[in-house]
């Protein structure tokens, strides 16, 4: 939330100066107002998609299981780490590292990098698996016993 506020702050701010430019004006204002409509997915600069979810780590991993299983990705491993799990994944011509960190025993998040290739990273289906995962977990679908 107070990202987002910083944003419009800034956005904001350029406006005043743009007064006689209504074009970029508008696209700045609506770009400003759009900021944070992804369903509380967050990008970084290098690709990676976030998000926090109301959950816990095992019942994220189940739902990540079940979200990869769904999409037809291959998981090439699910190894415990210090701070929750990695598991790593394989389609096509794409490589999918996704890292579950436990916040408290009901918050995990998840960071997911979808890799096409040395340079490019897919953020669109980064996005796709964290919005997937998070609609098992808001529905309550049934994991089965393959998840675990």
């Amino acid at each position: 939330m107070r990202r987002q506020v910083v944003r419009v702050m800034i956005a904001g701010a350029l406006l005043v100066n743009l007064q006689g430019c209504a074009a970029v004006a508008l696209t700045l204002l609506s770009a400003g107002a759009s900021v944070g409509g992804s369903a509380g997915i967050d990008y970084t600069m290098n690709g990676a998609a976030t998000r926090t979810f109301t959950a816990g780590h095992d019942q994220l991993r189940g739902a990540v299981l079940t979200t990869l299983r769904r999409m037809a990705i291959t998981v090439k491993a699910d190894a415990s780490t210090d701070e929750g799990r990695k598991i790593v994944a394989q389609a096509i011509d794409r490589s999918v590292e996704i890292e579950l960190e436990r916040l408290t025993t009901k918050a995990t998040r998840m960071r997911v990098v979808v890799k096409q290739g040395i340079f490019f990273r897919d953020r669109a289906t980064a996005g796709e698996i964290i919005a997937k995962t998070g609609q098992i977990v808001e529905n309550g679908t049934k994991i089965t016993s393959n998840a675990n």
